[in-house]
């Protein structure tokens, strides 16, 4: 039974690391400098749609020209953001997070340092007639504002419009609002008088990828991930292939990395969405494309905040296959985090529950193994006993009722110990994923030299004592393994320990934690049933002088 339930433990823990390995995204490597410019012509294909009742409406395009004489940027500040915007093709040029830092302290930018290389930036238009991509986007349209400045509860509205007075009638609008990062795109192609659905991109890319951060341990890279029904489909960005990657009636699209993403929900009655792959100067760049867009999240992937937007944008964090306890222990450390704000003190307090109420699955364990380490001399005689066993099904089937007898006797669940660490696997694994996943870690200090829970500890301080710890709670837990055996897997801490070098501080950190609660209730588990074992020694030794 120890055998297996070490096992268990390995084998878990393999399965987390081939996880990672396998299917965890890595880091696509930024495209090396840029050549000469050259003109970029994307194509364009027709895509199977619900029919669409098209209007000539000529009548809306004016007459005479609408543009401006030369490239404006509109600003537009909220207390989340800071955005800039060009009246040259009416597009982003910087999407600035007010509470998110880059790795040098700046304000995170999510607009990609790729778009000004390639000169596309985020709301460039494609339409299915490809002559006029270039026009669309390089005309300078009037704006509405020069500036817009939101405060909480606050809307405001930016407008662009151009026409060549001829055959080119285009309106983009997009309304933005103090309280979230939500921008709502109204965006009108007219051309000749026929009604077009563009494709609206955001792209190349998404922000910049630190150096520090390509380094990092399970960070992943950058994919794009689509809502159809109930499933999101990802596909990593190196792995891009438009003539496959095409996506019919989603719910939502998504540009994202681990923490961050711009996101677009959709009408699942109409919309399209696709991944693009545009080749420039032998590099590739790569972009989203989605029509008829009915809003734009371009933030953090904050739990509370994808929750509010519903259509299953939650899903857009990657909590794995127990993704629902990894969701509950997440609402549990941020509550935990409103009276106790250090995330790194709120995950021990976390920790220190969760022992808690496993304690009489974890008591119930130990009491198995101690029992099972008391009859082993009976086993082993057992075992003697029978030792063709293992190739006589007779003596297989005799010794087998003998050992099912000799644990009744001693009311002992041959699944006792191993039945409460299987039960835990899930919320472990619940813990891993809500820790590597979660941007509230992200930047957040702990204490003296720990100032990021979502990196490794620098000095290896923390994941040593882990390995300690571990050591210290093995040796002090019941085992009925071999004197041999107990000794070779001792190891066990050494493995844990090289395991967990490389891991977010926060997560080590919770380990470390859940070996020092687990040294101390190992040592009230062992004093309780010592004095038990005391008293049950006391009531036979007078029963039998009584007799």
């Amino acid at each position: 039974m120890e055998k297996r339930i070490l096992l268990a433990i390995i084998l878990s823990f393999v399965v987390v690391i081939l996880y990672q390995a396998l299917f965890m995204n890595k880091p696509s490597p930024p495209p090396s400098e840029p050549g000469k410019e050259l003109e970029v012509k994307v194509k364009t294909e027709k895509l199977e749609t619900p029919p669409v009742k098209i209007k000539k409406i000529q009548k809306i395009i004016p007459e005479e020209e609408i543009s401006h004489v030369k490239e404006e940027e509109i600003i537009v500040k909220t207390p989340l953001y800071e955005a800039i915007w060009t009246n040259r093709g009416g597009v982003l040029k910087s999407w600035k997070l007010k509470r998110h830092k880059d790795d040098d302290g700046n304000q995170l930018e999510l607009v990609s340092q790729l778009a000004e290389e390639i000169d596309m930036y985020p709301f460039y238009v494609l339409i299915e007639n490809g002559d006029y991509n270039s026009v669309i986007n390089n005309a300078l349209y009037k704006s509405s504002k020069k500036t817009i400045e939101l405060r909480e509860g606050e809307e405001g509205k930016l407008e662009f419009i151009y026409s060549n007075g001829k055959d080119i009638y285009i309106k983009k609008i997009f309304y933005f609002n103090g309280d979230d990062y939500l921008v709502k795109p109204e965006i009108k192609v007219l051309i000749n008088g026929k009604l077009e659905i563009p494709q609206i991109l955001w792209g190349p890319g998404l922000r910049k990828i630190s150096e520090s951060e390509k380094k990092r341990k399970f960070i992943g890279g950058r994919n794009i991930a689509v809502l159809i029904g109930n499933k999101v489909n990802r596909v990593k960005e190196e792995k891009i292939k438009p003539e496959e990657n095409v996506y019919l009636y989603p719910r939502w699209a998504a540009y994202e990395d681990t923490y961050f993403t711009a996101l677009f929900l959709l009408d699942p009655n109409r919309s399209r969405a696709r991944a693009l792959k545009i080749i420039k100067d032998d590099k590739a760049y790569y972009f989203l494309s989605v029509t008829e867009p009915q809003k734009a999240f371009i933030g953090p992937k904050e739990y509370d905040a994808l929750l509010k937007l519903g259509n299953q944008a939650k899903k857009l964090i990657k909590f794995g296959f127990f993704g629902w306890i990894a969701e509950i222990l997440l609402r549990a450390l941020k509550f935990i985090h409103k009276f106790v704000p250090n995330y790194g003190f709120s995950i021990m307090i976390l920790t220190l529950i969760i022992k808690i109420l496993f304690f009489p699955l974890t008591f119930s364990s130990s009491k198995s193994m101690a029992k099972m380490q008391e009859i082993q001399p009976k086993i082993k005689a057992l075992r003697a006993k029978y030792k063709k066993a293992k190739t006589n099904i007779e003596q297989r089937r005799k010794l087998n009722e003998e050992m099912m007898r000799l644990y009744k006797e001693h009311g002992i669940n041959p699944a006792g110990g191993c039945l409460p660490l299987l039960i835990q696997i899930p919320v472990f694994w619940g813990f891993f994923r809500l820790l590597l996943v979660s941007i509230e870690l992200r930047h957040s200090p702990f204490i003296l030299w720990i100032k990021d829970l979502s990196v490794k500890d620098p000095y290896y301080v923390t994941p040593i004592l882990m390995g300690v710890t571990q050591y210290i709670s093995q040796k002090m837990t019941p085992t009925s393994a071999d004197p041999n055996q107990a000794r070779i897997m001792l190891i066990m801490p050494v493995i844990m320990t090289l395991f967990f070098m490389n891991f977010q501080s926060g997560l080590v950190l919770y380990w470390l934690t859940n070996n020092i609660l687990q040294i101390a209730q190992q040592y009230a588990i062992n004093k309780l049933m010592k004095k038990s074992k005391k008293e049950k020694k006391g009531k036979n030794g007078g029963k039998k002088k009584r007799k």
